[in-house]
């Protein structure tokens, strides 16, 4: 056996692999702590845990970069990336034609919508017209609370809240008399911490999908587009999907 030829060829493949390693580019990526199930801190770990982490960990791998991931509020996101201090954003972002005007945004990849919360008991609430006049919770920055601003002639109680988990408590409080905001995320608030005291009710409202947000020119688009696709066309999506939100909806 020539283990002379093997030694060179362990240290070529070892070169190799070092080489990629140290190509691979590091983008700053930011998400929101709060949007669960999405994006949420292990209390156990330190770690940020959620769909919208699985998501990136997966495009990441197939589009070819490393990233280093940071937190900051919502509202901060968009215009952090626009600034070009992060390079891509993942939290639970809705597409709009406003937001795409500065900054990029990948295919969609998460079918939403808004709707409403209240406390169990309160029968005086059962769609948005009720909300007129009332006290509601909504996040700062969010469609949501861009929504409740266009559509309610009487919009004085729209309060917006720095993170999802202050609007909850205002509500369960009775600070507020309802919350609008993201539907998988007042969901999830509703089937856990939030079990037996509030529920959703109504529709959804004003349809919205979810797009990984790039900072303006960025040449990773079509990689992640190419990643997100390769990961709804092999079952990973699903996967992920049906871990955080149970079955996946079927599509017509």
């Amino acid at each position: 056996m020539n283990t002379k030829w093997l030694k060179t060829l362990g240290a070529a493949v070892a070169l190799t692999v070092s080489t990629t390693a140290l190509n691979a580019e590091t983008l700053r990526v930011v998400t929101d702590p709060s949007f669960v199930p999405f994006e949420m801190m292990d209390q156990k770990t330190g770690e940020m845990i959620g769909f919208d982490m699985e998501i990136i960990a997966e495009v990441a791998k197939r589009a070819g970069f490393e990233y280093d991931l940071n937190t900051m509020d919502f509202n901060g996101i968009i215009p952090a990336l626009q600034t070009g201090n992060v390079d891509i954003a993942i939290a639970g972002i809705t597409i709009t034609e406003e937001r795409e005007q500065i900054v990029d945004f990948s295919d969609p990849y998460y079918d939403s919508g808004l709707r409403i919360l209240t406390r169990v008991g309160d029968d005086s609430i059962k769609e948005l017209k009720d909300l007129e006049g009332k006290k509601i919770g909504t996040k700062i920055g969010s469609t949501s609370y861009d929504f409740l601003t266009k559509n309610l002639a009487k919009n004085d109680g729209v309060t917006p809240y720095p993170g999802s988990a202050d609007m909850y408590m205002a509500l369960m409080s009775g600070s507020v008399d309802a919350v609008f905001y993201d539907a998988p995320n007042v969901g999830y608030f509703a089937r856990t911490k939030g079990e037996g005291r509030v529920t959703t009710i109504g529709k959804l409202y004003e349809g919205q999908q979810y797009g990984i947000a790039l900072k303006d020119g960025s040449e990773w688009v079509d990689d992640v587009n190419k990643a997100l696709a390769e990961i709804k066309a092999d079952g990973t999506y699903k996967a992920i999907y049906e871990k955080w939100f149970g079955s996946m909806p079927e599509t017509k």
